[in-house]
């Protein structure tokens, strides 16, 4: 009699358990990878700053503007002083492609004038910002430091004529010292000449349409600051400062003038005029 085959149950549930071990481990792979490509996706890295470098500082300003910011430098006899005057002396730094400057110092019979050029390039370290808005950043706290004054339809309407004014007036500047005060600069500095050089001071100190602003047309954005100061029975010290940023290079530019003179005021307009030239010759340079 032939007899049916026969599988114990216990060899039938190892059996079934067996066929699902195997479907599991087929399917082991498909659940490892079951976001395709995300291990490969990256975050979006901000975007570098335009700059990789900075321009040598002490050779950045022409001999012609240097002629005009610091009148008293041809009346220097000695050939070698001279010389030396023109070159300026680099400022301490310790990383040159992050920071570096200049400054000139120049005295004369009539006033003592003083210039210094810094060019900041702003790298960010954080890769969801970039070099730009790390810059942006920088920009601002200067230009909060400043506490420039509310502007007015007076100002600003000044500093659209004197942007266009500033090449020719720059132009017909003669090689004497701006230590002659205009009128309007006399009466605005005998006015608060018992003021410390304080910001409402150095506001009223200049005369109207040349207070302490944000300038147009200058990089992707600047202002200027101009500050008078006195202390005691010397003669009043007038600092213009112009500064711009352009994608993430910071420029500086700081112009003192004080006269050999007590009573004699430095010119605003004329200081303003020849520091705008030059941050706009730096901020051509920086572009070309």
């Amino acid at each position: 009699m032939q007899r049916k085959a026969y599988v114990p149950g216990t060899a039938a549930l190892l059996v079934a358990l067996l066929a699902g071990c195997t479907s599991g481990s087929a399917d082991s792979g498909t659940t490892d990878d079951a976001n395709p490509g995300e291990a490969g996706t990256s975050t979006a890295v901000a975007q570098p700053g335009k700059y990789r470098t900075l321009p040598e500082p002490c050779g950045a300003v022409s001999q012609t503007t240097l002629d005009s910011l610091l009148p008293g430098i041809k009346q220097i006899a000695d050939a070698e002083q001279r010389e030396a005057a023109y070159a300026g002396e680099a400022t301490l730094t310790y990383d040159t492609d992050r920071k570096v400057g200049c400054r000139w110092k120049v005295e004369s019979t009539d006033a003592t004038d003083h210039l210094l050029v810094d060019f900041e390039r702003v790298v960010s370290y954080d890769n969801a910002v970039s070099d730009d808005s790390q810059a942006q950043t920088i920009f601002a706290t200067k230009e909060t430091a400043a506490d420039l004054p509310e502007p007015t339809a007076s100002a600003t309407a000044s500093d659209s004529a004197s942007a266009s004014a500033s090449d020719s007036a720059s132009a017909s500047d003669s090689a004497t010292p701006s230590a002659s005060a205009t009128p309007t600069s006399s009466a605005s500095a005998s006015s608060s000449g018992s003021n410390s050089a304080s910001s409402s001071a150095s506001v009223s100190a200049s005369p109207t349409g040349l207070e302490p602003r944000v300038l147009s047309g200058l990089g992707d954005e600047a202002f200027l600051d101009d500050a008078l100061s006195s202390s005691g029975s010397t003669a009043q010290q007038r600092t213009v400062t112009v500064v711009f940023r352009t994608s993430n290079v910071i420029v500086t530019i700081e112009y003192e003038e004080q006269p050999a003179t007590v009573g004699v005021v430095p010119d605003s307009q004329k200081m303003q005029d020849r520091a705008r030239k030059l941050a706009a010759q730096l901020a051509d340079s920086l572009n070309g």
